[in-house]
C-alpha cells in the first residue's frame, strides 16, 4: 500500500528528501507521492510537519 499526501499538505518539502526511493515529487500546491515507486516506509510521514502523507 502506497502512502498518498493530503491536502492538508503545506508544501513544505520535508518528505521529499526523505525518501529512499524518491517516490515524492513537489506539485502545483502540494507535493506529489508516485504510487509506483513508493515503497510503504512511512519516512515521509516521520517528518512530515502536518502529518499529509497517509496510507491509502
Amino acid at each position: 500500500m502506497a502512502y498518498k499526501i493530503s491536502d492538508a499538505c503545506i508544501n513544505c518539502g520535508a518528505c521529499e528528501s526523505e525518501c529512499p526511493t524518491n517516490a515524492i515529487t513537489a506539485g502545483d500546491s502540494t507535493y506529489i507521492i508516485d504510487a509506483d515507486t513508493c515503497i510503504d516506509c512511512g519516512a515521509c510521514f516521520d517528518v512530515c510537519p502536518v502529518e499529509a502523507p497517509q496510507p491509502e
